[in-house]
């Protein structure tokens, strides 16, 4: 777990970071992301220990990173944006050394060089591999002692698309494994399959937050059931120039046919909320991307003009034209 409550860095009488809390579950993985000035450096320095808060705490795990520093050495594993390799040794030779400095096993150190794609590798000279092979060595070496908590500054700078591809699904697979992951980036790219939120960091300040997750699943195939005879088909809402009603059950109307559905007029407006239509009229639901005119016949009456080859005209009611005047600023 990862959480910082009410926290505060002052520089020079001027305020760096500024989070009244966030909190990353284990299993979690979250990304703050914001352009170089936005306080990412700075709350890295807070994250791991090398500045003290002005105000407010800190806690990784079961440590403070400034009191707690052999709690948080084992708890904690860090990426940084520089790799900072030993380039004239081997990435073997390099997790080797750091095996030793840990007390662990060399066996852990061919383990992750499995891990990042790299056993092909491992005796290679670091400074004649490709950039993104480096930057997959500098991810294992922060895997190195099995940190339940991860920091990620930038993870795919540098990175070609293979690279890229497999830290993503490295990412993945830690989380699955309850390891905490926290990303620091510049933006978004490369993260909105990856993190289950997302914080947008301006001046120190958390100032959006997102789920691509479920803005990904509200972007999932959607599709409108209708019952014909022994069967059921799938209407595509991008399809549908109308609905209407009639004996109150509601009426798709597409380019080829109009069709039944199991649904009132005002359940299929609630279906299809946010997908571009319109209620134009008590009795008429419209898509907005068929609508070609609107038409004025008296002071109080108005019709919509679909796209379709008989020009359809959808009564549009007097305070339905308000809101459709307010909605599209003509």
């Amino acid at each position: 777990m990862i959480e910082v409550d009410k926290l505060q860095k002052v520089i020079d009488q001027n305020t760096v970071v500024d989070i009244d809390h966030l909190r990353v579950e284990p299993g979690e993985v979250v990304a703050l992301v914001g352009p170089a000035g936005s306080g990412k450096g700075e709350l890295l320095d807070l994250l791991i220990g090398n500045a003290r808060p002005t105000v407010g705490t800190v806690r990784l795990g079961d440590s403070d990173p400034i009191t707690d520093r052999d709690d948080f050495s084992h708890q904690v594993g860090v990426l940084f944006y520089d790799d900072s390799l030993y380039v004239h040794r081997s990435p073997l030779a390099n997790l080797t050394f750091h095996c030793r400095i840990r007390g662990l096993p060399k066996s852990r150190a061919e383990r992750v060089l499995v891990q990042v794609g790299l056993a092909d590798h491992a005796n290679a000279k670091l400074d004649k591999i490709p950039t993104g092979l480096a930057r997959r060595f500098a991810f294992g070496r922060a895997l190195l002692h099995e940190p339940s908590n991860l920091i990620l500054m930038e993870p795919f700078a540098r990175c070609d698309e293979a690279s890229i591809s497999l830290l993503s699904d490295l990412i993945t697979q830690l989380a699955e494994d309850e390891v905490t992951v926290l990303i620091l980036a510049e933006d978004n790219t490369n993260l909105t399959t990856l993190c289950d939120t997302i914080h947008v960091l301006a001046n120190g300040r958390i100032m959006e937050t997102y789920s691509p997750k479920e803005e990904r699943e509200a972007e999932l195939p959607f599709k409108i059931p209708v019952r014909l005879e022994g069967r059921v088909a799938l209407v595509n809402p991008a399809d549908i120039l109308f609905a209407d009603a009639e004996e109150g059950r509601a009426f798709v109307q597409t380019t080829e046919a109009r069709l039944p559905t199991q649904f009132t007029l005002a359940e299929l407006e609630e279906r299809l909320s946010g997908r571009g239509f319109f209620r134009a009229h008590r009795g008429y639901l419209v898509n907005l991307q068929h609508v070609t005119e609107v038409i004025p016949f008296t002071r109080n009456t108005f019709s919509l003009r679909m796209d379709d080859p008989e020009g359809t005209l959808i009564p549009l009611s007097k305070s339905a034209a308000g809101e459709l005047r307010d909605l599209l600023g003509y």
